[in-house]
């Protein structure tokens, strides 16, 4: 009885021992993380320290999730939990990087209850669910001094760049004034102003006017954002101007952006060969023609050191993308539809460093120039590439707009030859810009000189007045910068609209990210804004990874069958034209011959064309070997390591205790 109340007893302190070792080992290592992604998700950037250094009041920080709602919601909002337990380990981190100067609260709200009014206060987004449950998932800031910032939603587009969000919600929170963004653009990029009688008509037609551009509401939300008009005469009161498709600007509007960046503003231009979304919508009643969806800006580009060379494109086999052009069609991959890797981009430079996957469609090519009237070496603007294909790009162009109506992407990803340097689509530039109007615009003269007063002898005749309102002047500015400019040229448009598949998908809670796109705009406004500490911040990894071994065993296979189907096309090719010099040279009353002959080379060319297609069977049946394969590798991998991992740590416990029982009988027969 004595031994089994010790045993029992023992069995209770072992209990209590490992239960307070747990807590206290929990509260010990709390702070002992370690982050073992490959991009480092987890581990909070040099940027956000600094700014977290800065503090000077403490915040709270109150993260409003509905946890309980959500464990029984469907898979669309049960996706949302993996990305609640990351924003709450990523906020931990911030906490605990601020010592006592963050303070972190998750909150659950419940329907009807205190916790859901206070979320609905300050702004959060509410979904309602079934059986009257609710679904919050948002951030609510506040400063010791009153100030209240928000997250109201984390939405799918912003969880590639969540620490930036954060970060740049602590930094506005303790600084006052907003960044000032000017947008000058000839498509509706800020959304649709339909007023007056086609207001009327589209609502008749139970249409609505279109939006702004996702990328354009996320600049929204961050900066003070404005539009600038195409037919501008002057640029101000803006600290960086985003250009995007500058078609067929007038001459004042190119000579506004160009002393706009002489005196020191930072500009973005998006100018595009073949730009996809500019497709006008017809409203109600609305006839004309289709429009060019072409834009450039070589005047100033010229002057600053590149150009757009026009119907010119940028391709890369590698890089190509897949993309299903009917419904019951297949995918195939678009040569010019690219997606940039990380070998892509230009990994010295903090725009581009951390961007893994760029989208770009049908983009232009940019090439340096020598300064226009002089040597190469009289263009001392230094020129940095920030996005480029591998070193087997190449250009491909188009002869005319009928070449698009005859775009199929087999017969493009077959005639489309391999390069042997890089093609560059987008550049930094940065120097003391020169002008590219150094002898001024002509403007008409405008002069509202009044002659009612004058004696009739002094009036001017009709003449004379038609002839002054035709007369013009020069407007002069400055001719060459007298502080350091700065420009960020892109040769596509697309990759920041919100065309299917290039930087947004739709889903139930709106537009989500499935490129770092927006990351690589947004990462240039902050560069050229100045702001050190959020533009390390934002690009930091990627969710979506990919399997590299596997599309590169694709992408050999993709060239070695393309090979095959340019081989294939040259023999039938030569048939046919063996079998027009048989028909054209055949003389009257040989026609059986002739039919005879034509025959025999249809069959040889079937056979040919049969044994090409064998030989394109057995290449995809090898790709398919080799990717089955890895995935059995795999599969062995996930399913034996662990069972021989633990078969191996018996083993050695097993001839561990052998040793020691062994090494007690010995000392026991000595003593």
């Amino acid at each position: 009885m004595g031994r089994t109340v010790r045993t029992i007893a023992a069995v209770i302190l072992i209990g209590i021992i490992t239960f307070c070792a747990i807590i206290i080992s929990g509260n010990l290592g709390k702070g002992l993380r370690i982050d073992i992604t490959d991009q480092k998700l987890y581990t909070l950037s040099k940027g956000t320290r600094a700014i977290l250094g800065k503090l000077n009041q403490p915040l709270k920080l109150r993260l409003y999730y509905t946890k309980t709602a959500a464990r029984k919601a469907p898979d669309q909002i049960r996706y949302f939990n993996n990305y609640f337990y990351f924003v709450q380990a990523l906020l931990e981190e911030y906490a605990g990087a601020a010592k006592d100067m963050v303070k972190l609260e998750v909150i659950d709200p419940r329907p009807y209850s205190n916790e859901e009014e206070e979320a609905l206060r300050y702004g959060l987004r509410r979904f309602p669910m079934p059986d009257e449950e609710i679904f919050f998932f948002g951030l609510v800031l506040q400063t010791e001094f009153g100030v209240v910032k928000t997250i109201p939603f984390f939405s799918p587009d912003r969880q590639n760049f969540v620490e930036y969000d954060l970060s740049h919600l602590i930094d506005t929170a303790i600084t006052r004034q907003k960044k000032r963004i000017g947008i000058l653009s000839s498509l509706p990029v800020m959304g649709e102003d339909v007023t007056g009688y086609m207001a009327q008509l589209m609502r008749m037609q139970d249409q609505q006017p279109a939006p702004a551009w996702t990328i354009v509401r996320q600049l929204q939300q961050q900066y003070d954002v404005k539009k600038i008009e195409t037919a501008t005469e002057e640029i101000k009161d803006v600290d960086t101007l985003l250009v995007i498709h500058p078609k067929d600007l007038p001459e004042k509007t190119l000579f506004a952006i160009d002393q706009f960046v002489l005196k020191g503003g930072r500009a973005i231009i998006c100018v595009d060969p073949r730009c996809i979304v500019d497709n006008p919508r017809r409203l109600p009643g609305q006839m004309g023609q289709s429009t060019d969806p072409t834009s450039d800006l070589n005047r100033l580009l010229r002057t600053w050191g590149v150009e757009m060379p026009a119907d010119t494109f940028a391709g890369d086999r590698s890089l190509a993308i897949e993309r299903q052009f009917g419904r019951d069609e297949r995918p195939q991959k678009l040569i010019g539809f690219l997606g940039l890797t990380n070998r892509c981009v230009n990994t010295e430079n903090i725009i581009t460093v951390n961007l893994n996957d760029v989208r770009l469609l049908f983009a232009g090519v940019l090439r340096k120039v020598t300064s226009g009237e002089g040597s190469e070496s009289e263009t001392e603007n230094e020129i940095i590439p920030l996005l480029q294909t591998t070193d087997r790009g190449n250009t491909w162009k188009v002869e005319g707009p009928w070449d698009w109506i005859r775009v199929v992407p087999e017969r493009m990803m077959t005639y489309f030859r391999d390069g042997s340097e890089p093609v560059a689509m987008s550049y930094l530039i940065t120097g003391r810009f020169k002008s590219a109007f150094p002898d001024g615009i002509d403007v008409p003269d405008e002069s509202d000189e009044s002659d009612q007063d004058k004696p009739d002898n002094e009036k001017e005749t009709d003449d004379e007045t038609t002839e002054k309102k035709e007369a013009t002047k020069k407007r002069a500015g400055l001719t060459e910068a007298s502080t350091d400019c700065a420009v960020i040229v892109i040769a596509d448009v697309d990759f920041i609209s919100d065309f299917d598949d290039v930087a947004y998908l739709d889903t139930v809670f709106g537009k989500a990210t499935i490129s770092n796109n927006s990351d690589f705009l947004l990462n240039a406004i902050e560069y050229l804004g100045g702001s050190g500490d959020l533009i390390g911040i934002r690009s930091r990894g990627n969710f979506q990874r990919p399997f590299v071994v596997v599309e590169e065993i694709r992408a050999q296979a993709e060239e070695d069958t393309a090979q095959e189907i340019a081989r294939r096309n040259a023999e039938i090719e030569a048939l046919r034209r063996d079998l027009e010099k048989i028909v054209a040279s055949a003389k009257k009353g040989e026609e059986s011959i002739v039919a005879a002959s034509v025959e025999e080379k249809r069959r040889e060319a079937a056979l040919k064309i049969r044994k090409a297609e064998r030989e394109l069977h057995d290449i995809r049946r090898k790709r398919f070997d080799k990717i089955e394969q890895l995935g059995n590798t795999l599969q062995n991998l996930n399913t034996w390591v662990a069972p021989a991992g633990t078969l191996l740590i018996a083993i050695f416990l097993s001839i561990r205790r052998s040793l020691l029982r062994r090494r007690y009988v010995s000392h026991a027969s000595d003593a």
